[in-house]
C-alpha cells in the first residue's frame, strides 16, 4: 500500500462528515495529489450507478467527482438500503446480495471485513491519498463489535482520525469530549485533531472554549468551519426535516411543485435541480392537505425502496385520494421509478421480491402493469425525450419490469446504456401528456428538458417561457469546498496528520 490515509469521523450523524471528506478530497486534488474517497459501509437510499453498473452511495460518487475521478464500487464496498424499519437490502461491491434484518446482517458482517479491507487496499495501491469517511459515531457502544466503518477501519493501517462536531446543534464540546471518553486507548490515540463545523458569528468567542478543549483532551483543533448558506451539495440520505416539517406557503407568482414524501423515498436528489429554479417553489408533502387548499402546478411521485409498502401508505394516509383529486382537476402528475410503477393499474410480486403482498392495485392513472423480478437493473443511460428531442443523462435502479399498453407513447428513448448504443423505449405518458412516468433517475438535472417542461407548466398559467438557468457547476461547488480547507484549517497541522504525502 503506497497511499497515505486520513479519516473523517463524527460525533454523530449529520454533523458534516461527508462534506468535510469532499472538501479534503478537493483540496488535496488541487494540491496535485491523486486522491480517492472511501467509506466502508454506507446506509442510504440515495445511490448512484457506476459506469460498470455497480451501485454505491451517492455521497461517494460526489466525493469522487471532487477528486476528478470516476466512481468505482471499491469506494463504497457495502451499501445498506433500508426497505423497512427492520430490514435493508444489502449491496456488496455494487450488487445486491439479499434483504436482511439487523440481526441477520450482523451475522453476515464477518464476511464483509475482508471486502472492506481489500477495497481500501486496492484504492491505496492506485492513489497517493485516500480520504476515508466514517458513519454515525464511533462511540456507539452497542454497535462496536459490529464495526466495519469507523475505528475498525482506522485500526487496519493506523489511519489518523479527525473528529467532527456540529456546533450549530449546540453542545459541541460535550460531544467531542464525550466521544473521545467512550473510545478505548488505542482508538483515542488515532484521533489526531478536532473540527468544529457550522459555526456562526464572531469566531473569537470560541477562543476560551478551544483552549479548554485542547488542554482537556491534549488534541488540537484543526479548524473551525463557518456555516455556509445554500451549499449546493446533495443530501447523503434522508430529506432534512426542515424541508417538510415547516410547510412552505404557496407562492402565486411561481410554479408550486409537490413531491409526495414517501416513507421509503429513494434518490430524493432527483428534485434538487427543480428546487434551485428561480420560478419554482418545491414542497415535500408528508400528509394529505385539507380539501379547500389550493392545488399545485405539478405532483411528483418519487422513487421508493419499498414500492408496495409505500403504495399502501398512500392509501392509508389519504395521499392517494389527494393525487386523484389533483388529477381530476387537471393537475399534471409525474412518477419516477417506484412512483412510475405506482401510477399503473396493477403491481405484481409473485416472487416476494418487494414484500409478502403478491398483488396490489396501482393508482390507475396510466394503463400499465409492473411485475417485480429478482434481478436488479442498475445501469447508466443517455436518453432523448420523445416529442421534444431533449437529451438527458441519468441512471436506472429498479427490480421491476413495466409493460405499458400499446396505446401509450413512451416518455423517453434510451440511446445509450452503460456506454453501449441501444434503442429502447422508457416510461410512458398519457395521450394528453398530463400524466407521465420514467425509470430514469436524474431527468430533471438536464437543463433543457427541465426548462422545457417547466415552461409547459408556465404556459398552462399563461406565463411567458424562461430560458434554461445557469445552475452552479460542480467545479464552483468544489472550489467552495477547497476554500473551506484552505482558509479555515491549520495547514501545517493538516500536513503533519497526513504525513505530507
Amino acid at each position: 500500500m503506497s497511499a497515505r490515509r486520513i479519516m473523517v469521523q463524527g460525533t454523530g450523524s449529520y454533523v458534516g462528515k461527508s462534506v468535510v471528506t469532499a472538501a479534503l478530497c478537493r483540496y488535496f486534488h488541487e494540491e496535485g495529489l491523486r486522491v480517492a474517497p472511501f467509506k466502508g459501509q454506507n446506509m442510504s437510499n440515495n445511490s448512484f450507478v457506476t459506469l460498470d453498473g455497480g451501485e454505491i452511495g451517492r455521497a461517494q460518487a460526489f466525493q469522487a467527482a471532487a477528486c476528478g475521478i470516476k466512481p468505482v464500487v471499491e469506494m463504497n464496498p457495502v451499501l445498506l438500503k433500508p426497505s423497512s424499519d427492520r430490514s435493508s437490502q444489502v449491496v456488496v461491491l455494487g450488487k445486491p446480495v439479499g434483504v436482511m434484518s439487523a440481526r441477520e446482517y450482523h451475522r453476515y458482517q464477518p464476511q464483509l471485513v475482508s471486502v472492506v479491507q481489500n477495497s481500501l487496499e486496492q484504492l491505496s495501491d492506485e492513489y497517493d491519498l485516500v480520504v476515508i469517511e466514517g458513519a454515525g459515531s464511533p462511540a456507539e457502544i452497542n454497535l462496536r463489535k459490529f464495526d466495519i466503518v469507523n475505528m475498525a477501519v482506522a485500526k487496519m493501517h493506523g489511519t489518523p482520525v479527525i473528529l467532527v462536531g456540529d456546533i450549530n446543534l449546540g453542545g459541541v464540546f460535550a460531544w467531542l469530549v464525550g466521544t473521545l471518553e467512550l473510545l478505548d486507548s488505542e482508538e483515542r490515540a488515532l484521533v489526531r485533531a478536532f473540527i468544529i463545523n457550522k459555526f456562526r458569528g464572531d469566531i473569537s468567542l470560541l477562543d476560551d472554549g478551544i483552549r479548554w478543549l485542547e488542554a482537556k483532551t491534549e488534541k488540537k483543533v484543526l479548524g473551525v468551519l463557518p456555516f455556509v448558506n445554500d451549499l449546493q451539495i446533495e443530501e447523503e440520505d434522508a430529506i432534512p426535516e426542515s424541508k417538510w416539517k415547516r410547510a412552505k406557503p404557496f407562492d402565486p407568482a411561481k410554479l408550486n411543485i409537490e413531491v409526495i414524501l414517501l416513507p421509503h423515498i429513494s434518490n430524493s436528489t432527483d428534485f434538487d435541480s427543480l428546487e434551485r429554479e428561480s420560478d419554482v417553489v418545491l414542497h415535500y408533502l408528508a400528509r394529505a392537505p385539507h380539501a379547500g387548499r389550493e392545488l399545485p402546478d405539478l405532483v411528483i411521485l418519487p422513487g421508493s425502496k419499498s414500492t408496495m409498502a409505500d403504495l399502501g401508505y398512500l392509501r392509508s394516509s389519504g395521499l392517494a385520494k389527494y393525487v386523484a383529486r389533483c388529477y381530476e382537476n387537471r393537475v399534471p402528475v409525474a412518477g419516477i421509478c417506484g412512483g412510475y410503477q405506482m401510477l399503473g393499474k396493477e403491481l405484481l410480486d409473485p416472487l416476494g421480491v418487494e414484500s409478502g403482498v403478491k398483488r396490489a392495485e396501482g393508482l390507475g392513472l396510466l394503463d400499465l402493469r409492473t411485475t417485480f423480478e429478482a434481478t436488479k437493473q442498475t445501469t447508466r443511460v443517455r436518453a432523448r425525450s420523445v416529442g421534444h428531442d431533449d437529451n438527458v443523462v441519468g441512471y436506472e435502479i429498479h427490480m421491476g419490469r413495466t409493460e405499458p399498453a400499446d396505446s401509450l407513447p413512451p416518455m423517453f428513448e434510451i440511446t445509450e446504456e452503460s456506454g453501449r448504443a441501444v434503442g429502447r423505449a422508457d416510461g410512458a405518458t398519457s395521450e394528453d401528456g398530463r400524466v407521465w412516468g420514467t425509470y430514469i433517475h436524474g431527468v430533471f438535472d438536464a437543463p433543457h428538458f427541465r426548462r422545457n417542461y417547466l415552461n409547459a407548466l408556465r404556459q398552462r398559467r399563461g406565463w411567458n417561457p424562461l430560458p434554461p438557468s445557469a445552475a452552479a457547476s460542480d467545479a464552483t461547488v468544489f472550489d467552495t469546498l477547497a476554500a473551506l480547507v484552505r482558509n479555515h484549517f491549520d495547514a501545517d497541522l493538516l500536513r503533519e496528520i497526513v504525513g505530507d504525502p
